[in-house]
């Protein structure tokens, strides 16, 4: 049986884009979901929505179980170690790089780490769409950061005119093609593009840890109602000021779900990941192939160009499919669909063991 692993989520992007308000607004509102964080930066943090336990220097365990440790790189490994460990029972692992972090060097370490339990999860890059042409002049290198992303979160994006708006996101789509860009305000995006939530409460309340809308809940007890600088408004209630119009901004993406009964063809899969729609992010289920050697269920985990599959035994009574879930900003549906469906098995003589070839590369502990 394959060990559940642990997505590992990097969230970068620089000073004010708006990590910690996203971050913040995952904990808040991954309801179910235990979130590890690990905020990589320097010195004393403090982590706004998280002035009610104080100043986070170490560690503080608090929001739906999260972990926040305040780490140099190089502890990093460690932390994904203590985080992993099944006691923690945690989902998901967030790490909010610094502002002047270099995301490549958190993404080598994730990837080169031996732990079993973590997979990498994806780059995240916070955009500030308000300061972007100001930002891209004091740190040129944000062009390279865009280009390794996996999504690129467009934040304060209701702050600019809608002109300005399409013209950046032109910028965007030229400095990495095909990526993802999802525009979102207040940092205020679903929890479930990054991560499959939780399964709810903990079983044993006896050792259930105080949630973050807890926290926030007592937190905000005593205060008059809408107190601008609590947090508890940054994630309940209204996101603008008295008066202003309402700045949600829909992220402009979309789940699409396929099933097949029949067995797919190998060859033709991979043709289609290796060659990935544009603006497709994410990908998760499990794949049915009926070839030799390989008739078990292949559970697959994509995002970005980043890809795996884990073998695992049927289950006694359960049906023999295919069951892919696709998350994407911009992509077609139906498409997706249609060029799904051409990739189901035709021919016998399709399925020979060497037709395994290409998905085995991506399994781990098979890459030689």
């Amino acid at each position: 049986m394959a060990t559940q692993q642990i997505p590992v989520v990097v969230l970068a992007g620089f000073l004010g884009s708006g990590k910690t308000t996203l971050l913040n607004h995952l904990l808040g509102a991954g309801a179910g979901t235990r979130i590890g964080a690990v905020v990589n930066d320097f010195g004393s943090i403090e982590i706004d929505a998280m002035t009610i336990a104080g100043q986070v220097d170490s560690m503080v365990s608090l929001g739906n179980g999260c972990l926040c440790c305040a780490v140099d790189t190089s502890e990093l490994d460690t932390y994904l170690e203590r985080l992993a460990r099944p006691a923690a029972r945690i989902d998901v692992i967030v790490i909010e790089a610094s502002g002047l972090a270099e995301p490549e060097e958190l993404i080598r370490m994730i990837l080169a780490s031996e732990n079993d339990r973590i997979v990498y999860g994806g780059l995240i890059e916070v955009v500030d769409a308000a300061e972007f042409g100001v930002t891209r002049t004091r740190h040129p290198e944000l062009d390279r950061h865009v280009r390794i992303a996996d999504l690129v979160v467009l934040n304060k994006a209701d702050r600019i005119a809608d002109a300005a708006r399409r013209q950046l996101l032109d910028t965007l789509a030229d400095l990495a093609p095909g990526r993802p860009v999802v525009c979102t305000a207040y940092g205020r995006i679903d929890p479930e593009l990054f991560f499959d939530r939780g399964a709810g409460e903990d079983r044993e309340a006896g050792i259930r840890q105080l949630s973050f809308e807890d926290l926030l809940r007592e937190g905000a007890a005593g205060e008059p109602d809408g107190d601008p600088g609590h947090p508890h408004d940054e994630h309940h209630g209204h996101d603008h000021a008295p008066g202003e119009p309402c700045a949600h901004l829909h992220a402009a993406y979309q789940s699409v779900e396929f099933t097949s009964g029949e067995p797919m063809n190998p060859r033709r899969l991979m043709e289609f990941l290796d060659s990935r729609p544009t603006g497709l992010y994410r990908i998760k289920g499990f794949v049915h192939f009926d070839v030799p050697g390989s008739r078990q269920k292949f559970s697959v985990h994509a995002v970005g160009d980043f890809l795996r599959f884990y073998p695992s035994p049927w289950g006694r009574d359960e049906e023999r499919s295919t069951q892919l879930v696709l998350i994407g900003s911009g992509v077609d549906a139906e498409a997706l669909r249609k060029e799904l469906t051409a990739c189901r098995e035709a021919a016998p003589e399709e399925t020979s063991e060497h037709s395994m070839w290409g998905v085995l590369r991506y399994v781990a502990g098979r890459e030689e």
